[in-house]
């Protein structure tokens, strides 16, 4: 039992590895075989955030991540720990990115709860400084920042 247990969670692991390294090479088709055909993606946030939002499907995944990739310019997308824990992998790490539409950055530390299923994503939670997203989007971004 143990080691079918520790088998299922570093399977888990090389899966969410392997979906950030096809992230990272903003490989959407690479990205797409590791998601489970029922995935869920939350991305927590207001409507500034071109990508805020919750995605159910393979199509609706797909456009999430394309939304993401072009909305930014990634500078860092750093891992710093895989946890895993049976059908979970908690991922914490640090980001840089540049919002697009205004030149603004957004620097912020993240964590993600993936939840897996036959080794592929089923959901994806994204935990990160949204505020700093917002202000970064926003067109107004002197009074968002000023709120915050």
């Amino acid at each position: 039992m143990m080691t079918a247990q520790l088998s299922e969670q570093t399977r888990n692991i090389a899966a969410t590895q392997a979906l950030f390294q096809a992230f990272g090479a903003q490989d959407i088709p690479a990205i797409m075989e590791h998601l489970h055909p029922d995935a869920v993606i939350e991305f927590y946030g207001t409507p500034v955030i071109p990508y805020a939002g919750t995605y159910r499907g393979r199509e609706e995944c797909r456009r999430f991540f394309e939304v993401v990739l072009s909305s930014v310019d990634i500078h860092r997308f750093d891992t710093e720990e895989f946890i895993a824990e049976r059908d979970k992998v908690v991922v914490t790490g640090a980001l840089h990115l540049t919002a697009r539409s205004t030149g603004r950055a957004i620097i912020s530390d993240f964590v993600h709860v993936i939840t897996l299923k036959d080794g592929k994503w089923i959901r994806f939670r994204d935990f990160m400084n949204t505020a700093i997203a917002v202000a970064a989007f926003s067109r107004d971004a002197e009074r968002v920042v000023s709120t915050l």
